[in-house]
């Protein structure tokens, strides 16, 4: 059941209700009982993703998979730690150097 946001026009008074889709607005203001409320215009709820078929992945086609599973066939060589090995041997992350911040001594 959504949730929404009312204002009444006497008072001013702002409120929420927790209501089902079927049941009508409220009319009359819980605060003051004047019959100058109305419904407001809500962000509406989010959607929520569960389970599996979300994924860009998931809806791959067969080419864009076979060109992927070729593209590893043919890739970097990869060692018993499973790190990618360049042509000189040494290992991806060994070979990058560390960022040191902006101002900091060498």
């Amino acid at each position: 059941m959504p949730t929404y946001d009312y204002l009444c026009n006497a008072c001013q008074h702002r409120f929420e209700l927790f209501q089902s889709i079927t049941e009508d607005p409220v009319k009359v203001c819980p605060k003051c009982g004047k019959k100058k409320v109305h419904r407001l215009i809500g962000p509406g709820g989010a959607v929520i993703f569960k389970g599996s078929g979300f994924y860009i992945t998931d809806y791959r086609s067969q080419a864009y998979k076979k060109a992927a599973a070729a593209e590893k066939a043919d890739g970097a060589v990869t060692g018993s730690d499973g790190k990618s090995s360049g042509s000189d041997g040494k290992s991806a992350t060994a070979s990058s150097k560390k960022k040191q911040p902006v101002g900091a001594a060498d």
